[in-house]
């Protein structure tokens, strides 16, 4: 009783520290990093805390075609994350649902301009997460670091993803399901608009499928190990609000049509491979919008003070 109710006082103690300072956060500078001056996409927000004793960085990826700025009004992690002395970078993917040649790209330019302002920053001391689109490209990107050591500028401690579609033969499937359905206006807009998109861009998994395995960060359909296997010895969390409940009535949606079915299988393999600090993070909480409407595809199904203090440990192990 003792041990819970100091684990509930540490609780408390990191619940306040993280509200008290959200205004203080907000009232410092959200700085603009503009690293081409060419292309006014190629920017990236930062927050600093008042501290020489960074303790870490977190990269932070919005969803599908949103600005950087975006992810601010929708997560407290910042705010927790500069109560703890982490860096917070926000840097968009795009119009993009996975990490291809110009994405990589523009993150790796991004990071090694982060990191020419800043030779102090440890290069070791890295997480990258997002939502959606922006976890896929987060998961594949810590896949491409650990693939590509020299090429990649940064090492990434720990990988997160928040309801993204982590298999990319499965998303095409799931939006010629939507498609089919025709229930959710908006689900079907969305599907129409992103697999032609994908055609466009990649094809289809029916004719280039061998393109689809470079770029997804898993495939649950292959055999053999895919890009999975360079997350054996890294950190990775998916986060999911399974409510299946809502997905039926407001979407039409089974757990066949959702983003944990392909995580979970992740997971299940990274642990089968060793990976002892592979974890799928059922929320605690039901995702909300930042304006109070009820969505599970939100910012809002990571409990913040415990995800800090997670990367909290990540960066303090060798």
């Amino acid at each position: 009783m003792k041990e819970k109710c100091k684990h509930m006082k540490q609780s408390i103690l990191m619940t306040f520290l993280a509200l008290f300072t959200i205004s203080s956060a907000i009232g410092q500078n959200f700085e603009k990093i503009v690293f081409n001056d060419k292309d006014a996409e190629d920017y990236y927000i930062q927050l600093k805390p008042p501290t020489e004793n960074i303790n870490g960085i977190l990269v932070l990826l919005p969803g599908y075609a949103e600005n950087a700025e975006s992810i601010f009004p929708s997560s407290n992690l910042f705010n927790t994350a500069y109560a703890n002395d982490i860096w917070t970078i926000a840097i968009a993917g795009g119009e993009k649902i996975y990490a291809d040649e110009k994405v990589i790209d523009k993150l790796n330019r991004g990071l090694e301009d982060f990191l020419k302002r800043n030779p102090n920053v440890p290069k070791d001391k890295f997480v990258i997460g997002g939502l959606s689109a922006g976890g896929t490209i987060s998961l594949r990107y810590a896949e491409y670091s650990m693939e590509h050591p020299a090429k990649a500028p940064i090492a990434i401690k720990g990988v997160f993803t928040v309801d993204s579609p982590i298999d990319l033969v499965d998303i095409w499937e799931y939006f010629q399901r939507e498609i089919k359905k025709n229930y959710s206006e908006i689900g079907v807009a969305e599907a129409r608009f992103i697999s032609e998109k994908m055609k466009e861009e990649i094809g289809t998994p029916e004719t280039d499928l061998q393109r689809y395995n470079e770029l997804t960060p898993f495939n649950h359909r292959l055999t053999e190990t895919g890009n999975e296997k360079y997350l054996k010895d890294v950190a990775v969390r998916v986060y999911h609000d399974i409510a299946i409940e809502w997905q039926l009535q407001q979407r039409r949606r089974s757990l066949f049509d959702s983003n944990a079915l392909s995580s979970s299988e992740l997971i299940n393999r990274l642990m089968l491979m060793g990976n002892e600090r592979a974890e799928f993070m059922a929320s605690k909480q039901p995702g909300m919008r930042s304006n109070g409407m009820r969505h599970p595809h939100s910012w809002s199904i990571v409990d913040e003070i415990e995800c800090i203090q997670w990367m909290l440990t990540l960066f303090e192990s060798k």
